[in-house]
């Protein structure tokens, strides 16, 4: 499984990939623990048919706590979360969760476009904007979290 401390938004949307998967195929499953374990857990968690697991909705909520931590101290990550705010706007309003975080937001673009890429659809070059500004935020924080895990030297900068 990847490693939350590793990359956290990647390991976000590496569980949501699976918790996709495993609702359409639930058989494969059997015989690989890993997803037998994510499987378990969707259904504690009741969200065969939608919604994420607790792993996944931890892992987010950490995100978040983090951006909100940043965004009160760093003008820079504040002022790049100004700038595609606008487009997480309108995102939102395209969904039945309109209220969802920027950072959610940030995720579930992401987690479209590598979608409409497995089909082989066309991607704006609007959306790829968006998805770069997204993608970099992600990164940040990403390596933000890393670093308050103290599992990466403080010469090692992140940058947004």
């Amino acid at each position: 499984m990847k490693n939350k401390r590793e990359n956290i938004a990647e390991y976000i949307l590496y569980l949501w990939q699976l918790e996709d998967y495993l609702r359409a195929f639930p058989e494969m499953a059997e015989g690989n623990e890993e997803l037998s374990d994510i499987l378990r857990m969707m259904h504690a968690d009741d969200v065969m048919d939608g919604g994420h697991i607790q792993l996944a909705q931890i892992a987010l909520k950490e995100l978040e706590e983090l951006s909100d931590d940043i965004l009160s101290q760093e003008a820079t990550y504040r002022a790049a979360m100004i700038r595609i705010t606008p487009a997480l706007n309108l995102l939102k309003a395209r969904t039945d969760r309109p209220a969802m975080s920027n950072i959610e937001a940030c995720l579930v673009l992401l987690y479209q476009i590598m979608m409409l890429r497995l089909q082989k659809r066309p991607i704006s070059a609007e959306t790829q904007e968006v998805q770069q500004q997204a993608t970099s935020m992600l990164q940040y924080l990403s390596k933000t979290y890393y670093k308050q895990a103290d599992l990466v030297d403080d010469d090692d900068e992140a940058e947004i």
